[in-house]
């Protein structure tokens, strides 16, 4: 692949069992990085991850502390896969929706693979204990800008946690907190003329209810060597590419993703402001393709979810 290419990695909400098998079945490449992940994991997650992923069952796949290494493992096995079919890929960028974000970090060379299931094993599994520490959830709003979203959270808190927690498209917003404040977020958003839908998710992602999550990462961080980016990588946190002379304030800026915010629309606007450069989504999953869909029509994205 001689032009240049920007690739999007998914975040956690792309899984779904069977992610990952048919690339292995017809590849080396990904074959060999779902073996390598099984050896690395060992029976951490209670079985190999390949079998997991492949076989299920499905509570397991969607399970916060499982679904983000494994789609780190199945979008990292789609992009070896790629380049072992058509060549090298000429990247220009890459962004990847929250847990993407590792991904993508991992694709511009800041980590190693094995360094990076690491990390998105141990955010997963953090990420679960908080999400089991407090009673919370999420909500999608459909019609809302960020403005909207912001009236209701502070019409809906009532004293307790409710925040905007991604910004994913023109129109769609979630919010993230206490259950009791996302159950009355609903009935606010109804009589703001919004609509709301409960996610199913396994806690108040993004919002200071993560706040354990986000100390403990900290540590793990702290802990794994970092190179500074050979590509543009682009932040969940602020919608910029991250600076490639600091790699701390890099981590600094994975420890805030957890607690903060998701701005990927912005991202999204700016980083394919250039709508010549061919836009690629790892698998698994074709969720990003479709909120691109909603944030710049004019940009065509290449999915991979299958070879």
């Amino acid at each position: 692949m001689s032009e240049q290419a920007i690739v999007l990695c998914p975040g956690q909400g792309a899984q779904a069992l069977g992610m990952g098998q048919a690339w292995c079945e017809v590849n080396e490449a990904a074959k060999a990085t779902f073996a390598e992940a099984d050896d690395f994991l060992g029976d951490s997650l209670g079985a190999p991850l390949s079998k997991i992923c492949f076989r299920g069952p499905e509570d397991r796949v969607t399970a916060t502390n499982v679904a983000q290494p494994a789609i780190y493992t199945c979008s990292v096995a789609c992009f070896r896969a790629l380049e072992e079919r058509d060549g090298p890929m000429n990247l220009r960028a890459t962004a990847g929706l929250s847990l993407g974000e590792y991904t993508a970090l991992h694709l511009a060379g800041v980590f190693s693979f094995a360094d990076g299931l690491r990390l998105v094993a141990r955010r997963g599994e953090l990420m679960q204990q908080a999400s089991e520490a407090a009673d919370s959830g999420m909500v999608a709003l459909t019609g809302a800008d960020e403005e909207q979203a912001e009236e209701l959270c502070r019409r809906a808190a009532e004293g307790q946690v409710l925040v905007p927690a991604n910004f994913n498209s023109p129109g769609q917003v979630v919010v993230s907190g206490d259950a009791a404040a996302c159950d009355r977020a609903v009935g606010v958003a109804e009589e703001m003329g919004l609509r709301a839908t409960a996610l199913t998710v396994a806690g108040a992602f993004h919002s200071p209810l993560m706040q354990s999550a986000a100390d403990a990462m900290a540590e793990a961080l702290a802990g794994t060597p970092f190179q500074s980016p050979n590509i543009e990588v682009w932040a969940n946190v602020t919608a910029r590419p991250h600076d490639p002379q600091d790699v701390e304030l890099l981590k600094r800026r994975l420890v805030e993703q957890i607690i903060r915010p998701v701005k990927w629309a912005q991202l999204c606007q700016d980083l394919a402001a250039d709508d010549t450069i061919a836009v690629h989504e790892l698998a698994p999953g074709k969720v990003l393709k479709g909120l691109m869909r909603r944030i710049n029509r004019k940009v065509k994205v290449i999915n991979h979810d299958q070879p």
